[in-house]
């Protein structure tokens, strides 16, 4: 049987790794081997960090949920327990936006959480 040479496949899997290494430093993005190295580098930085972006989010979102509530005279750990006694339902996420945005709205619920 004939030998097959896997040129142009192979041509094609070169540019599209070269394509998606466009921009970094040196021959990260000339040579093919350094490219490859550098993609598969960054996929896997890509996916750990969205991750790690949810938890570093949810840490700002209780730092400033804690000093909003120290304002209205609770802390963030009494708050988040009275909240749950009192029935209120609300996300960390909005809880944030609201001591960020609307510091009045959260002190009817910081408000409405105590009584």
């Amino acid at each position: 049987m004939a030998r097959t040479k896997g040129g142009i496949v192979t041509r094609r899997r070169h540019k599209k790794i070269l394509k998606l290494t466009k921009g970094t430093f040196g021959s990260r993005h000339r040579l093919f081997r350094r490219a490859n190295e550098a993609m598969l580098k960054s996929l896997w930085y890509s996916y750990r960090d969205r991750r790690t972006r949810r938890r570093e989010l949810r840490r700002l979102w209780i730092a400033r949920i804690n000093a909003a509530a120290r304002l209205n005279g609770t802390t963030y750990s009494r708050l988040i327990h009275d909240m749950k006694a009192a029935g209120i339902r609300l996300n960390r996420k909005v809880l944030a936006d609201l001591a960020v945005r609307d510091a009045q709205a959260f002190s009817v619920v910081a408000a409405a959480a105590k009584s």
